[in-house]
């Protein structure tokens, strides 16, 4: 699957190429008179403790808006989940922390910019700010639940395009109208890496006793860089974000399943927890689901 043009791509040193948000904002832009319109954003969200935990460490967050001016259009969003680690405690307040750290930093920098007219001051490109969104959060958790961590999985949309910053092994998907689930993320998982390496089946990772083992979380001490890139939104389609409660417990089958049946987000997004909790719920359920409405 093509998942469309990338808006910066890392040059071969790693890092990243400058193009001022300000910029991409303005290409973002969509004529309301031109045959293609994005459209606005709408979403759903779900969430359940499960029925084997009696806490629950995970967090999410979820916003979308458009604005109009004359001919002009501009849908913008921002999606967030986190599963926190290390017991009750660590847990949810780094799962907490990670979300407001990030979230708050995101709209700070350039959404309250875009909403005042000042976004032409950005200096820094998406990519940059979701990077440095992400420093924000390993900072909060670091101080706030030392000793925990979290997985951080964050979509920012800006026009037609969504920006992905990911650690750990919650994931995005993009739901296609064929019914494909494509994930767009990379687990940071110990068992992930085994099946890279071919040490391990599919079958085998499914049972396997460190398969909730992760080599990358926010919160850890050592430095990393989280994979950030930025990519089409499908035309039609779906994006997902939802923690492992979810994905590893449902399967991608029936999470395609589910998408296929009509409804609302909510009511999709409710259908696919109820779905984990069916199976046993054993962990936390998150799940945000977002379409553009042409």
């Amino acid at each position: 699957m093509n998942l469309g043009r990338l808006f910066q791509k890392k040059e071969e040193t790693g890092d990243m190429k400058t193009t001022p948000a300000a910029e991409e904002i303005q290409k973002s832009t969509v004529k309301t008179k031109e045959k293609r319109k994005v459209g606005q954003y709408i979403y759903g969200t779900c969430q359940s403790v499960g029925r084997q935990r009696e806490h629950n460490e995970d967090a999410l967050f979820a916003m979308s808006s458009i604005m109009r001016e004359g001919e002009t259009e501009f849908p913008f969003g921002l999606f967030i989940v986190a599963d926190g680690m290390g017991g009750h405690q660590h847990g949810e307040v780094a799962s907490g922390a990670a979300i407001r750290a990030l979230s708050g930093y995101l709209l700070q920098r350039l959404v309250i910019p875009m909403m005042t007219g000042t976004a032409a001051s950005i200096d820094s490109s998406l990519q940059e700010l979701m990077e440095q969104g992400f420093e924000e959060a390993q900072d909060a958790v670091i101080q706030t639940a030392p000793g925990g961590g979290t997985t951080l999985t964050a979509a920012l949309v800006v026009g037609d395009q969504v920006t992905i910053g990911h650690v750990g092994d919650s994931r995005a998907y993009f739901a296609l109208t064929d019914g494909e689930l494509e994930p767009i993320t990379k687990d940071h998982s110990l068992v992930k890496r085994l099946l890279e390496l071919g040490q391990i089946s599919e079958k085998e990772a499914s049972v396997h006793p460190q398969r909730n083992v992760l080599y990358r979380a926010v919160g850890q001490t050592e430095p990393y860089r989280p994979d950030i890139e930025t990519l089409s939104f499908p035309s039609p389609g779906s994006l997902m974000i939802c923690s492992d409660g979810l994905w590893g417990v449902v399967g991608k089958t029936n999470l395609q399943k589910a998408l296929r049946k009509s409804g609302s987000q909510i009511e999709i997004c409710q259908r696919m927890v109820d779905m984990a909790n069916q199976a046993g719920g054993p962990d936390n359920i998150s799940v945000i689901l977002v379409q553009n409405f042409e």
